[in-house]
């Protein structure tokens, strides 16, 4: 087969071409004992899993950036921005290891799943997350910015 995409150039682009030429490929043998079908679909699973890697990530960012900016408590802080910045690195190395990887990302979707987190855990701590805003106040690009933090709401460093 002679591929297009390189499979260290973008993972996800090179399994979900992987998976298009082998059911090409069984069209075209139909005698060969192979269950192309399945393997094809098990190719693409695996670049599926590069992609639910990032999403995990990208909601423990988003979690404990909704705690740093919300939440008055000082104590766990310096936790959340270690959380921040270890999932920001390996995010940002996903993304280097397979570009095609960013247009996946549905932030608004993934925001949801780090608010109904956060919110959980500020109740926890006995903090009312009602003023958490109900749609993503952060970029993809603010996500993933190691510079880049909220402010806090409480005067917090």
């Amino acid at each position: 087969m002679d591929s297009r995409i390189g499979y260290d150039t973008d993972f996800l682009a090179w399994t979900e071409e992987q998976a298009r030429l082998l059911r090409e490929a069984s069209r075209e043998r139909i005698d060969t004992p192979i269950d192309w079908e399945n393997v094809a679909e098990e190719i693409e699973s695996m670049g599926r899993s590069e992609l639910r890697a990032v999403e995990s990530a990208l909601v423990r960012v988003i979690q404990h950036l909704l705690k740093l900016e919300y939440s008055p408590a000082a104590d766990p802080r310096g936790d959340w921005k270690v959380s921040v910045l270890e999932h920001r690195d390996r995010v940002a190395r996903d993304l280097s290891a397979g570009p095609s990887l960013r247009g996946r990302i549905d932030t608004a979707d993934l925001y949801r799943t780090g608010r109904k987190i956060a919110a959980l855990g500020l109740e926890r701590d006995g903090i009312r997350p009602n003023g958490l805003p109900a749609d993503r106040p952060y970029s993809l690009e603010q996500l993933l910015d190691a510079d880049w933090w909220p402010a806090s709401r409480h005067g917090l460093a």
